[in-house]
């Protein structure tokens, strides 16, 4: 994985929590929200259909906020290309709509969900997350979403269920910037993992539908592992009963493994995790054990090696 110097960005590019606030409430009492997240997947206009708004969670941080055009034009979409650049210059000529999400494998209910089914199946809430990179930066994002949970509980998982595997959209004709893994991109959580709260479904971000760039229209987000767990543009969910190889740990199974939570005891073979160098800051700052989320998540892993089940 290619190694590069976060962008220097000023604080002055950093949102101002007062006015991204403001900004939710003018949302609020304008009747956007749910409505017109719903007016998106119809077709209106880009401009006056992208906005999403949704209920505060108390699962978000109140940390200040990585600025808009960090979070949509510093990304890691490999399919797209492998600059951070890449994504938010060529990611538009993907289409996210019509899109159909599949839920299949060990279910006795597996379906097919269109956008609309999708956004039915529970209420948006903001969820606000520190993101923790791989590579040593780290975000926070005011994400849109619910808890993938909602999905799941639709299709009903079998007791042989014991891992979920994500699937992401793939198109060679206009995904072909570099043959760097073997697409399509693919992505897999233990089942609790998938069901924990904190684990969402993301249809927005900044109270606007996602860009094509940051995974539109739906994408994965664990706050408590390495960025690339979040699997973006995700077309199938699939209930299986192994353990499914992702698209890293075939790569490299040596420096990426299966749980990939963030520890900053347990350095990558190529350089450390003990600190990370926030998106707008100057200094680096101590990573915190499962990205700051111990509290909540840690209790999935008790008896478990860290350093070998990494």
């Amino acid at each position: 994985m290619l190694i590069k110097p976060p962008p220097e960005l000023p604080p002055s590019e950093i949102t101002p929590r007062k006015l991204f606030e403001a900004r939710r409430s003018f949302l609020a009492h304008t009747a956007l929200g749910l409505t017109a997240g719903a007016a998106l997947w119809h077709g209106l206009p880009v401009h006056a259909a992208s906005r999403l708004d949704g209920r505060p969670s108390p699962h978000s941080t109140t940390e200040p906020l990585t600025a808009h055009k960090a979070v949509t034009g510093y990304n890691n979409f490999y399919e797209f290309g492998t600059d951070k650049a890449d994504p938010a210059r060529h990611a538009a000529k993907m289409q996210v709509r019509p899109w159909t999400l599949r839920v299949e494998g060990l279910a006795a209910r597996p379906r097919s969900f269109d956008l609309d089914d999708v956004l039915k199946l529970a209420p948006l809430e903001e969820r606000i997350y520190r993101l923790r990179c791989v590579e040593g930066w780290s975000m926070v994002i005011p994400w849109l979403g619910f808890p993938l949970a909602a999905v799941l509980k639709e299709v009903e998982p079998l007791g042989s269920a014991k891992y979920v595997e994500f699937v992401s959209h793939y198109d060679p004709a206009i995904m072909l910037r570099r043959p760097v893994l073997d697409w399509p991109y693919r992505e897999g959580l233990r089942l609790d993992e998938a069901l924990h709260p904190l684990t969402i479904l993301a249809l927005g971000l900044y109270g606007e539908a996602l860009p094509n760039q940051n995974g539109a229209p739906l994408r994965l987000v664990v706050p408590w592992k390495y960025g690339f767990k979040s699997a973006k543009s995700i077309v199938a969910i699939r209930l299986v009963e192994h353990q499914p190889a992702t698209a890293w740990n075939l790569a490299a199974p040596q420096e990426y493994g299966f749980y990939s939570n963030v520890n900053p005891q347990v350095a990558h073979p190529r350089w450390s995790q003990a600190s990370e160098r926030r998106i707008g800051e100057l200094r680096k700052r101590p990573t915190l054990m499962f990205n700051g989320y111990a509290e909540q998540v840690a209790g999935l892993y008790r008896g478990m090696d860290l350093a070998k089940e990494f």
